[in-house]
């Protein structure tokens, strides 16, 4: 379930002219999950998936954050990168 705020954010993502930094991918990443999903009840990755185990861990530093708080915090890493990506 999301929001027209969050649709909008991820459409805006799509305008970027270039790629943010890993750690700015993971931190939306880990937020977008939260909005979208809760807290993540998954199993750890295991072996050597280490982009599985890197997303894992961006989805689980906002364990505990409200989807409606994490949809928040989305929406507003997306226009901060905005102004250095388009």
């Amino acid at each position: 379930m999301s929001s027209q705020s969050l649709d909008d954010a991820v459409a805006l993502t799509k305008k970027f002219t270039s790629k943010p930094s890993n750690e700015e991918l993971l931190k939306l990443y880990g937020l977008y999950k939260q909005a979208t999903e809760g807290d993540n009840e998954t199993d750890r990755p295991g072996g050597f998936d280490f982009t599985a185990a890197a997303k894992y861990n961006a989805w689980m530093n906002f364990k505990g954050t409200s989807q409606d708080e994490a949809e928040k915090q989305y929406s507003e890493l997306v226009n901060e990168l905005a102004k250095k990506y388009i």
